[in-house]
């Protein structure tokens, strides 16, 4: 009963994962942070990337002794729980991002706030660390407020990195892939891949995801493990940073919704309406102290 509770546990976690990852400035790396899983998580998928890779190069017995190795009691769960989120609610969050974009961006905006809260007291804070964690969040910051154009009919290589750096993006507390695509002018063109079925261009992309996941989960694994602190330190200044897209009025390239002026470059904050102000800030104190909630109880129960 307990083993089918805390499998239950899991799939709702990996929803709420599944979730964040569809929308742009969401990522499902921050709530695994909150959640406490993500450097179990990291090393499953590092895991299972190498036992991927062993199958590529023809060696079968090191790809299934990989595959036992994969921390399966916890990707299943989540994975199942990302996916069924993905089909049954991807609809209704496109809705809502369509024609609510400002109440949808408040809500993102105290999710991530109260994470930021609940991940400040896994690391041990000095004046050094603190000072880390300004200049990482400042420097995000400043980078999401830039945006190239979009790149038409971009070439293999193009597609390649595409692929690792949003799937690598993904994992990373504060960083949405789809974001990261989207300032690299590769949203459009990768949209249109998955939904032309354009296969040798989806292969492409698909093998830059794998190869970029297993290089960068075992890199950060091992960064994890000899510097810990100063790892997680990092990590919420990337959570930091990247409050800059979930702010619910931007005067630049639409992020959340599409009510912003995409004739300016940039991501720029402008100041609502009074109007507009309610709304938002009622579904970001709601969804912030839905999450303190949550972590409270998790913690009382461990």
């Amino acid at each position: 009963m307990v083993g089918g509770g805390k499998r239950a546990a899991r799939v709702a976690q990996g929803a709420l994962m599944g979730a964040a990852n569809t929308v742009p400035g969401v990522s499902g790396g921050t709530l695994a942070l909150m959640f406490g899983i993500y450097e179990r998580l990291i090393g499953a998928i590092r895991d299972g990337a190498r036992a991927v890779l062993r199958f590529v190069r023809g060696d079968l017995r090191g790809g299934l002794a990989g595959l036992r190795a994969v921390d399966w009691a916890l990707l299943l769960p989540l994975a199942a729980g990302a996916f069924l989120t993905v089909v049954l609610l991807a609809g209704l969050l496109e809705t809502g991002l369509e024609e609510h974009p400002e109440a949808m961006a408040g809500l993102f905006l105290g999710l991530v706030v109260a994470s930021i809260v609940v991940s400040w007291r896994l690391p041990d804070w000095d004046p050094a660390r603190l000072a880390l964690m300004s200049v990482v969040g400042v420097g995000v910051f400043a980078a999401l407020g830039w945006q190239s154009g979009p790149v038409g009919d971009p070439s293999p290589p193009l597609l390649f990195a595409a692929g690792a750096i949003a799937i690598c993006a993904m994992i990373l507390p504060g960083l949405s892939g789809s974001f990261l695509l989207l300032m690299f002018g590769m949203y459009e063109a990768v949209l249109e891949v998955i939904d032309d079925r354009l296969l040798v261009d989806a292969a492409i992309f698909g093998v830059g995801a794998v190869l970029g996941l297993a290089l960068f989960a075992s890199l950060l694994t091992r960064l994890l493990e000899r510097h810990h602190d100063t790892i997680l330190v990092v990590l919420i200044g990337l959570m930091v940073g990247s409050l800059r897209v979930l702010w619910p009025w931007p005067n630049g390239v639409g992020v959340i919704g599409d009510t912003a002026d995409t004739s300016i470059s940039g991501t720029g904050l402008d100041w609502p309406p009074a109007g507009d102000l309610s709304a938002p800030l009622l579904l970001a104190a709601a969804a912030f102290g839905v999450v303190l909630a949550v972590d409270r109880f998790a913690r009382s129960r461990a």
